[in-house]
């Protein structure tokens, strides 16, 4: 039955959703440490939130936004508010406030789904004194953790929807079409601005439907997803393509060696995907020569540079029988695989070819296609491609031209295979730990330190993270130095991958002409 969704459900992700809640009942949904959820009760958890949200007074084409870790009620309150005809705003969970309030700001979500002490993190205290502007949102749900004033607990929140119709929660689902919006989900840029990418539920349900066959996922599958649900990786191919193929999924909140280790063993693991560190700290764990993986089938995995001896090891000393890499963005979701067969080397140095419905060219400055081999902007095109950014036609038009290609701001080449190999990137993007980081907006945020007059951020290499920031810091006073203070400020004021894991003091920065910073100067010094 592998694949084979009803066309009718592709109308929505909640009516997919259903098709397959309908078809597998009593199989398990998802697991975690302290539940274990059929499909059948997920859909009464979901119909009962879509409930609460009507009671509510969530309308069609409302923002709902959901700031909290991996779990079954994550994708309760996902579903349930797509059920209802509203978009889904996610939020990284190492977020400040700094950065979370202008999102649910922009987007004037209405409601927030969210969690108390999570990482030491509390989301409505740094949002009670965010001076962002929340007219627009009315509750502030909490998923798991104490309820603070001002705040609803979710089951007094679920109560809501007792005295709404089971009829009226299908009517609004029925509602729901394939041009209407499932999600926002935000990306930085290189001028330090989040944009928020745009996506339909149309578009979702065909590209990842075709990321399920590229991965081998299968009804049955037990997906461990370590990848955090605010993510495409943990949201889209995570969750999402669980509920398209009858996976059972089992959430991590926060990704640990030892208790990966035992859920893989114990539940019987069957695909597992992650960033190159992941597999990496997985193979550096002593346990693994004890530890029982032999369930483990499927690995995915991306990012611009993969040591070969990863993948060789991945394959050696672990019993994964697929390991695919790809290449993909928000603003375009998964555009390319590597593909069963291919070998190690192939596997670690390239992103694959193109996927399913998705056309990549590698293009000059003018826009003209390169030739096999040489280096470009590589440039896509196909129903992956974003409906926009938000309330931004001006980055948009930027971004997607008048043919329909999206240019990424990455540089790569295609060999006579078709096969895309990623070499660097034009928007100066940082890649740790899996997360991209911004050089300019970090820099943006390092400005409202007391302490430092100009800023300019770089990636230096990582063994662990693959690539971490750097700051070279001009202060405001001569002889100012103190390095651990600035980064112990960083901690408190963006998430944990943006901060610089090291500080150069500078008396300038080096400028061009133009007073561009010449961050190729910075990168020479030790």
């Amino acid at each position: 039955m592998t694949g084979e969704i009803p066309a009718v459900s592709r109308v929505s992700i909640p009516a997919t959703v259903f098709a397959i809640i309908d078809r597998l009942g009593d199989a398990e949904a998802a697991v975690s440490r302290n539940q274990r959820v059929t499909f059948r009760q997920l859909g009464e958890r979901i119909q009962a939130m879509a409930a609460a949200l009507i009671a509510s007074g969530v309308s069609h084409g409302d923002r709902v936004a959901v700031w909290a870790p991996n779990s079954a009620d994550w994708v309760v309150a996902a579903v349930g508010l797509q059920s209802v005809g509203a978009t889904l705003v996610p939020i990284n969970t190492r977020y400040k406030a700094t950065e979370a309030a202008p999102i649910l700001a922009r987007t004037k979500a209405t409601t927030l789904f969210t969690v108390t002490g999570f990482l030491d993190i509390d989301p409505v205290q740094m949002l009670a004194v965010s001076d962002a502007d929340l007219a627009d949102l009315i509750d502030i749900v909490i998923i798991d953790g104490g309820t603070p004033d001002g705040t609803v607990s979710l089951s007094d929140f679920l109560s809501r929807g007792d005295d709404i119709d089971k009829a009226a929660v299908e009517a609004r689902r029925a509602a729901v079409g394939p041009e209407d919006l499932c999600d926002i989900m935000f990306t930085s840029g290189t001028t330090g601005v989040a944009k928020g990418v745009m996506m339909n539920h149309g578009q979702t349900l065909e590209q990842f439907d075709a990321w399920c066959d590229f991965a081998g996922l299968r009804e049955g599958d037990r997906y461990l997803i370590a990848n955090p649900f605010f993510h495409m990786f943990g949201y889209k191919a995570g969750w999402l393509a669980c509920l398209l193929r009858g996976a059972t999924m089992f959430p991590m909140p926060v990704f640990d060696v030892e208790d990966a280790l035992q859920v893989i063993e114990q539940e019987r693991i069957t695909v597992f995907p992650g960033a190159p560190t992941l597999y990496q700290m997985i193979l550096d764990h002593g346990a693994t020569a004890s530890a029982d993986l032999s369930s483990l089938r499927v690995a995915v995995t991306g990012a611009a540079d993969i040591p070969v001896e990863l993948i060789r090891r991945m394959h050696t000393e672990l019993p994964f029988e697929t390991i695919m890499t790809g290449y993909g963005l928000t603003e375009a979701c998964t555009c390319s695989g590597t593909r069963p067969g291919d070998d190690f080397e192939t596997i670690a140095t390239t992103s694959g070819s193109p996927a399913a419905g998705v056309e990549i060219r590698i293009v000059g400055p003018d826009g003209s296609a390169l030739p096999r081999g040489e280096v470009g902007e590589i440039v896509v095109r196909g129903n992956n491609v974003m409906q926009g950014y938000l309330d931004d036609p001006v980055a948009t038009a930027e971004t997607v031209d008048a043919d329909g290609w999206l240019h990424t701001g990455d540089l790569g080449t295609m060999d006579d295979r078709d096969y895309l190999k990623i070499v660097g990137r034009l928007k100066d993007m940082l890649i740790v730990g899996g997360f991209n980081a911004y050089p300019a907006e970090i820099e943006n945020i390092m400005l409202s330190h007391p302490a430092i007059a100009a800023v300019a951020v770089i990636g230096v290499a990582d063994t662990r993270l693959g690539e971490v920031a750097r700051a070279f810091v001009v202060p405001v006073s001569d002889g100012y130095t103190d390095e651990a203070e600035i980064i112990a400020w960083c901690r408190e004021h963006m998430a944990n991958f943006k901060v610089p894991r090291s500080i150069r003091f500078l008396d300038e920065l080096p400028l061009n002409a133009t007073g561009k910073v010449m961050k190729e100067e910075l990168r020479r010094q030790p």
